[in-house]
C-alpha cells in the first residue's frame, strides 16, 4: 500500500516546466528525517530511531501504523542517512522469486562494501514460509529488513522476524500535525486554500489522520475556481456524495408515512391511526409499516417506554402470524401504543453526537489502560497499565477514562424526566457526581 510521500527508487528529475503536473505529495517529500511531520515518539533524539542514529547502530524495523503517517518515508530517509543502497518491494506483487533476485544482488553489494536497507510494504501479506525466508539474509548482514504493516505484528508476523526486528508504533497525525502539512502545501502552491478556518479544520478531519489523504484533498480544493472562502457545509458539498433523492413519484408515499411518523411523536392517537389508515387503504405492504413503527419506538420513545420496541416486534409477528386483514390490528394497536407512550428523544441525540464525534476525531485509539494485552508486544507498548477493575473499587465504580487520550470528555446522553428515563436520568446523574468524586 502506498504511504505518505512513497515514491519508487531514484528518478531523474522532471524539468521545471512540468513541476505543476507533479502531484503534490511527491513535491513535499522531505529530504531529511528533521523534516518529517509527526512521529516524534520514534524520531525525537532521546526516541528510539533518534537515539540508533546518534550510535550509528540501526537494527531491522518493523513500522506497524495506518496509512499515510511517513512508513515509507521514513525507511527511505533512512537509508540515506545511513549510506545504505535503498530497496523497495511490496508483499502484494513480489514472489519468492522475486525474492531470491532481491538477495543476490544485495550479496553483490554487500561484497563491494555497500549494506542494503530492503522496505517490505505490507509486509504481514507475506505467508509465514516467505518470512522465514528473510531470516538468514538478516542474520547474517545481508540485508537490514524495515517492514511496514497496518495490522498487529503480534498476529500477523512469525515469532522469529519479531524477535529479530524492533517494533516501532507510527501514530496517525494528529490535527497539529495536519495542520502544519496544510501550511507546508499552501507554501508549495504558493497561496492560501479558499477556505474559512472552519471548513479549514474540516479538512483535517476528512484526512482521519491521513498525511497523502490531506495532500490530495488540498490539491483537490486548490483546483477550485471560487470567489470567496468556503464554509464548511460547502466544503462537504463538494468533497463527499450527497445521499440520492427520492423519486416524485414517491412523494405521496413519503409524505403519509411522515404525517404517520409525526402524529404519534406528537401523542394524537386519532392523527396517528387515521394516516396509517390511509396508508393501507392505498395499498402500503403492512410489513413496511410494521417496520417503521418499530423505528418510531426506536427513535421517539425509547427509553422513556422500553416496552414500547417490544410491542412493535410483538406486532410484527402477530402480522406474520395472522396474515391480513386480521394482522392489520395488531399493528393498529400498536400505533395506538405509541402515541399514547412517555416521549424522549434522548437515545437517539445522543446516539447522532456519538456519530459526529466520532467522524471529528476519526481513529483516535482507545487509552491504553483499557485494552488487552495478550502478547508480549503488547505489553511492552504499554496495554493494560493502570487498569483499574471496577469490581474492586468502593461502590463497584472506579471512575477511570475510557475516552481516548485527546479527546475532552462529552456529555452525550441527555435523559428527559420523562417515564422509564427519569430513573435513568438519576442513575446518570449518581455516577457523574461519583466519577467527579473519585478523580477530584
Amino acid at each position: 500500500m502506498a504511504d505518505l510521500f512513497d515514491s519508487g527508487d531514484a528518478a531523474p528529475r522532471p524539468d521545471p516546466q512540468s513541476e505543476v503536473n507533479r502531484p503534490l505529495a511527491d513535491r513535499l517529500r522531505p529530504q531529511s528525517l528533521a523534516e518529517v511531520i509527526g512521529q516524534a515518539q520514534v524520531l525525537g533524539e532521546e526516541a528510539p530511531l533518534g537515539v540508533m542514529l546518534a550510535s550509528g547502530s540501526l537494527s531491522s524495523l518493523i513500522f506497524w501504523g495506518p496509512p499515510g503517517v511517513g512508513k515509507t518515508t521514513i525507511a527511505r530517509l533512512l537509508a540515506r542517512e545511513t549510506d545504505l543502497h535503498f530497496v523497495q518491494i511490496s508483499a502484494i506483487f513480489t514472489g519468492v522469486p522475486d525474492l531470491k533476485k532481491v538477495f543476490e544482488a544485495a550479496k553483490i553489494r554487500r561484497q563491494n562494501g555497500q549494506g542494503t536497507l530492503l522496505f517490505v510494504d505490507e509486509i504481514h501479506r507475506f505467508n509465514k514460509a516467505q518470512q522465514d525466508g528473510f531470516l538468514p539474509h538478516m542474520e547474517d548482514g545481508t540485508i537490514l529488513l524495515v517492514g511496514a504493516t497496518t495490522e498487529n505484528p503480534s498476529f500477523e508476523l512469525n515469532a522469529a522476524v519479531l524477535s529479530r526486528a524492533q517494533v516501532l508504533v507510527l501514530e496517525r497525525l494528529s490535527l497539529t500535525d495536519l495542520e502544519r502539512l496544510n501550511q507546508r502545501a499552501e507554501q508549495e502552491l504558493d497561496r492560501a486554500l479558499p477556505l474559512t478556518p472552519d471548513a479549514r479544520d474540516a479538512l483535517q478531519e476528512m484526512a482521519d489522520g491521513d498525511g497523502r489523504a490531506l495532500l490530495n484533498l488540498i490539491e483537490q480544493v486548490a483546483a477550485w475556481k471560487v470567489d470567496r472562502p468556503l464554509g464548511r457545509e460547502a466544503l462537504a458539498a463538494r468533497l463527499m456524495r450527497r445521499a440520492a433523492k427520492y423519486d416524485k413519484s414517491g412523494d405521496e408515499h413519503y409524505n403519509l408515512i411522515s404525517a404517520l411518523h409525526k402524529s404519534v411523536r406528537g401523542s394524537d392517537p386519532d392523527a396517528a391511526l387515521y394516516w396509517f389508515a390511509r396508508m393501507l387503504e392505498g395499498g402500503e405492504d403492512p410489513r413496511y409499516l410494521a417496520r417503521r413503527l418499530t423505528r418510531m419506538a426506536v427513535e421517539d420513545i425509547a427509553l422513556a417506554d422500553p416496552q414500547a420496541q417490544g410491542i412493535c416486534i410483538q406486532a410484527w409477528e402477530t402480522y406474520e402470524r395472522l396474515g391480513s386483514p386480521e394482522g392489520e390490528l395488531a399493528l393498529a394497536q400498536a400505533v395506538i401504543y405509541l402515541a399514547l407512550a412517555p416521549k424522549t428523544n434522548a437515545g437517539y441525540m445522543a446516539y447522532k453526537a456519538a456519530r459526529r464525534l466520532a467522524k471529528q476525531t476519526g481513529s483516535a485509539p482507545p487509552p491504553k489502560h483499557i485494552l488487552n494485552a495478550p502478547t508480549k508486544l503488547m505489553k511492552s507498548q504499554g496495554y493494560g497499565d493502570g487498569y483499574d477493575y471496577d469490581h474492586n473499587a468502593a461502590d463497584g465504580f472506579s471512575g477511570q477514562n475510557y475516552f481516548p487520550d485527546d479527546v475532552p470528555r462529552p456529555v452525550l446522553y441527555q435523559p428527559v424526566e420523562r417515564g422509564f428515563e427519569r430513573e435513568l436520568k438519576r442513575r446518570t446523574e449518581y455516577f457523574a457526581n461519583l466519577r467527579a468524586k473519585r478523580n477530584s
